[in-house]
């Protein structure tokens, strides 16, 4: 996986700590086997909620940009689909 992700306009506003643990994230995906991008992504979700760390939507967006930056057309909008899903439950949870 490339590192371009690190230039990431986004990052410079993070808490460093996200940082770190984005980078521990693109390390995993990139020996994580595409079918098991989802499990990762919600292993690292679980790790930062044991470490009391909540990552918000526009962080949310560059973990799946990260996650998804090698996947063919089809699977990146397997998990745009997902991720379209994931917000409306959300929102539903909310009310």
């Amino acid at each position: 996986m490339n590192s371009n992700w690190k230039q990431d306009p986004r990052l410079k506003k993070m808490n460093p700590q996200k940082i770190s643990m984005l980078t521990e994230f693109a390390a995993k995906v990139e020996y994580a086997p595409k079918d098991q991008l989802m499990t990762t992504l919600l292993a690292l979700n679980a790790e930062a909620s044991q470490r009391g760390i909540q990552f918000n939507d526009e962080e949310t967006d560059l973990l799946v940009s990260i996650m998804s930056a090698n996947m063919t057309p089809a699977e990146k909008n397997r998990v745009d689909t997902l991720r379209m899903l994931s917000k409306n439950l959300m929102r539903r949870n909310k009310k």
